[in-house]
Parts: structure tokens; sequence; C-alpha cells
């Protein structure tokens, strides 16, 4: 009898604590502190991300999710605030992941599913992927073949994504892997342009 009164004290103190916390503007404090924390986040993505490129002129209509190590490669991933459409940028050294000729080749489809498999442990994975069309876009401000997919991808709310893939040597001789993706009736290549055109090299130290 005793401890059901202690638990319940102690629920009665707890409840009091939150209503005080709340009537001080506590809960401003934790709003407040929220913003800071996404804030800070940001600005950390946005300086790891300098490694890669220059984003420093992107539309302010994107904006830098997280920069961080994919399988072992250093990766920039970037959203489309109003569409939620995603853009990624893998730089894979000197040791391309896939290759402009690979992009350019009718056997770009298996060219994708190995390199799906060899990142199948990471947050998402792509499978049953089908190559739906070929074009050319800017990226790095060269002008690079791309190829459109269709997938199926686990691990996110929708199920089914559309996008491109695209590759680009920078001056330093290093290959990057340019992809941009959305659920599949969304997907919009004047974004994928948009945000490409925007990234540059970075400077040299």
């Amino acid at each position: 009898m005793f401890r059901l009164i202690k638990i319940i004290f102690n629920a009665f103190l707890l409840v009091l604590a939150v209503i005080g916390f709340n009537a001080i503007g506590g809960q401003k404090y934790v709003e407040s502190a929220k913003v800071c924390i996404v804030k800070f986040i940001q600005e950390h993505a946005v300086e790891s991300a300098k490694k890669i490129g220059d984003f420093s002129k992107l539309n302010e209509e994107f904006q830098i999710d997280n920069a961080v190590n994919l399988a072992g490669y250093k990766a920039v991933l970037a959203e489309h605030k109003a569409s939620g459409q995603k853009m990624l940028i893998v730089d894979s050294g000197k040791k391309p992941l896939l290759t402009q000729n690979d992009i350019k080749s009718s056997e770009v489809d298996k060219k994708l599913k190995e390199l799906a498999n060899n990142f199948k442990y990471q947050a998402i994975t792509l499978q049953d992927i089908k190559i739906t069309g070929r074009g050319s876009m800017n990226v790095y401000g060269k002008e690079v073949p791309y190829a459109k997919f269709e997938a199926h991808v686990t691990k996110l709310p929708f199920s089914d994504v559309a996008g491109i893939v695209a590759s680009v040597q920078t001056s330093d001789g290093s290959e990057k892997l340019a992809i941009s993706l959305s659920e599949k009736d969304k997907y919009s290549q004047l974004i994928t342009n948009e945000f490409y055109k925007g990234v540059h090299e970075g400077r040299k130290e």
C-alpha cells in the first residue's frame, strides 16, 4: 500500500513539474533548443560538404541535409525543400563507381544493380532497377550523360522511385557520382538540373 502511495505521489510531482516548466515558458526553451540543434547540424553538413564541392551558389530552395561517409566514400545529401526530392553526390576518388562510358553503355542497368548490391546494407536499398531514358545535364560545370531509372526502394515511406545517375571527373582526377531521386510519380528533371548546375568545384587549399 505504501509503495502504491509513493508511486502516485511521484507521478503527481512529475505532473506539477511539467505544468510549472510550461508555465515559465519551458516549452519555448525546448523549441528554441531544437531549432539551434537543427541549425548546428545543417551548418556542420555545409562545412563538411566543401570537401566535395562548392555549394554556395545553390538556389535557396535547396538545402544540404548531411555530409556522410557512405561505405567508405565521402558523400553529400541534399534536398529540394518544397518537393522533398533528394540529390546525392558520392566522391569515389580515383576508382570510379560508374564511368561516363558505363552510363552510356547498353548494360548500365547491370552496372547499377552491382552498385546497389555494394550499398545494400546502407540506409536504403534499391531493387528491380530499370532504365527508362537517357539525356545530358550540367554537373560541376561540365555537360555529362545521365541514365534515367525506376526502381523499388526499401526503408522509405514510399516503395517506388524514379531518378537519374550521372558521372563526372573533376579537375583533381576524382570521379563524382551524381544521383537524384524522388517518389516515382513526382520526380522532376527540372529540379535535378537546377540543383546540379549550382554545384561547382571547390577552391583548392
